[in-house]
């Protein structure tokens, strides 16, 4: 059995025209899927041919706007291209950054926690209340799904 590398991609997606302190209501599917169109318009079917085993969005975050995507190594190259180029999601105007690309799960997830905690502290200097930041912090250092993949 031959063990398969894997990379993941730490993107976050903000939607043209909103604060960046906005929720996005986004699905992991949607995202899949369009990254798979973008991809097929790029590459074409030897594209999509080659990152159709093992390709995945793992984590999908609607208060930091951060997502993880698995793909195998080496076709990761055509995710990785492809990303920045993608205009829409879910019939909605975005711009998608990689943030991060790993080889591990965990590795990303050790970025993904500094990189909500730096977005964190952002945020707490706009609130007032207590309350407010309580909230706040339960919702963007929610790691419950992505602890289940470690």
């Amino acid at each position: 059995m031959v063990r398969h590398k894997n990379r993941y991609l730490v993107v976050q997606i903000n939607e043209e025209g909103k604060s960046e302190t906005a929720q996005l209501k986004l699905r992991a599917i949607s995202l899949q899927q369009s990254i798979i169109d973008k991809v097929q318009q790029l590459h074409g079917d030897f594209g999509v041919a080659a990152i159709r085993a093992g390709f995945n969005s793992k984590y999908c975050n609607e208060h930091t706007r951060v997502a993880i995507i698995r793909a195998r190594h080496g076709p990761h190259k055509f995710v990785a291209s492809a990303i920045p180029c993608i205009k829409t999601v879910e019939n909605r105007r975005v711009v998608i950054n990689i943030l991060y690309i790993g080889a591990s799960i965990r590795q990303c997830f050790f970025y993904l926690k500094n990189y909500q905690q730096r977005k964190f502290d952002e945020y707490c200097a706009v609130l007032k209340t207590d309350e407010e930041k309580i909230a706040l912090k339960e919702a963007v250092l929610n790691f419950k799904n992505v602890l289940a993949f470690l």
